[in-house]
């Protein structure tokens, strides 16, 4: 299907709390030409700029990204700030915290309470802000959340974080996190044949608190990127559209509910183009259930 010329506009908005969002948004992550885990090779650093300027002209108004997004030379963060700001009025630029790395570079999972806050104030330096949109508490595998979501909270009413979202969790946590804090958007793995966030995506459907799914194209190659390998079933959805596997994939996301956002990253301008134009490819009930059937089988 055609490419620049569709705008992320196409998928519909969402409001996350009192900012309105377009569905079809973009990940910073792979923009530094690593994973968010391993320090990898730099990319081009122009390059990931231009594709930056060129998603806001395609009307992306949702950027999701995070000071742990770096390989040796680049910086998500310092990116987004350099190719963006003065940042539009419109644009909604999410963050997480929580793991994080020391000055070395190595690999911190997750942050102590008290280290947030210092969290918080390193993504306002990068981005170079007074304040951040939305802020996610990215946890990995707590059975409480509370102490540092309300760590969070304290930062919120001090002006520092508008909003807050929480990712990586369980149900549970969501209860645990709303008895604090409002929580306007929660981010879990999600996509094609991965559906274990199911109960979650519709409880945030029912509280009008957006779902973001992350690894919706990768699937399971994760954090290194899609496989480049799909199942004959997105194939023959694919060719049917004259798409890609991956705007399959998307369309697919988008579909589970007006709730749910995309957020696809990519340091390619041609890959951005194909991504965006995903928020324009209708599925229908047969394709749905067609992909729906690898979900189950899985």
């Amino acid at each position: 299907m055609g490419g620049d010329r569709i705008g992320a506009a196409a998928a519909g908005t969402w409001k996350l709390g009192d900012l309105a969002v377009n569905r079809m948004g973009f990940g910073a992550m792979r923009l530094t030409g690593s994973a968010a885990f391993d320090l990898g090779t730099p990319s081009d650093r122009e390059r990931s700029i231009a594709v930056l300027r060129r998603a806001v002209e395609l009307g992306v108004n949702h950027i999701d990204t995070a000071a742990f997004y770096f390989s040796r030379l680049r910086s998500a963060n310092e990116l987004i700030n350099r190719a963006l700001a003065p940042y539009p009025d419109d644009l909604v630029v999410a963050t997480k915290v929580g793991p994080g790395r020391d000055p070395s570079g190595e690999w911190l999972p997750f942050a102590r309470p008290d280290q947030l806050r210092g969290q918080v104030e390193e993504n306002l330096r990068q981005l170079g802000r007074d304040h951040l949109d939305l802020v996610y508490l990215r946890q990995p595998g707590l059975d409480s959340i509370a102490e540092h979501f309300g760590a969070l909270a304290e930062l919120r009413e001090a002006g520092l974080v508008r909003h807050l979202g929480i990712s990586n969790i369980r149900p549970a946590h969501l209860a645990q996190a709303q008895a604090i804090a409002p929580v306007v958007s929660v981010q879990n793995r999600y996509g094609v044949g991965a559906t274990r966030s199911r109960e979650l995506l519709r409880t945030c459907g029912e509280q009008g608190i957006a779902f973001v799914p992350f690894y919706a194209i990768a699937g399971d190659g994760r954090e290194a990127g899609a496989s480049g390998t799909d199942q004959e079933e997105v194939l023959a959805v694919a060719r049917a559209h004259g798409a890609t596997p991956a705007q399959v994939r998307l369309a697919w996301t988008l579909r589970q509910g007006p709730h749910v956002l995309s957020i696809p990253g990519t340091g390619d301008p041609d890959h951005l183009a194909e991504n965006v134009a995903a928020a324009a490819l209708r599925l229908t009930d047969e394709d749905m259930a067609r992909l729906d059937a690898l979900t189950e089988a899985a």
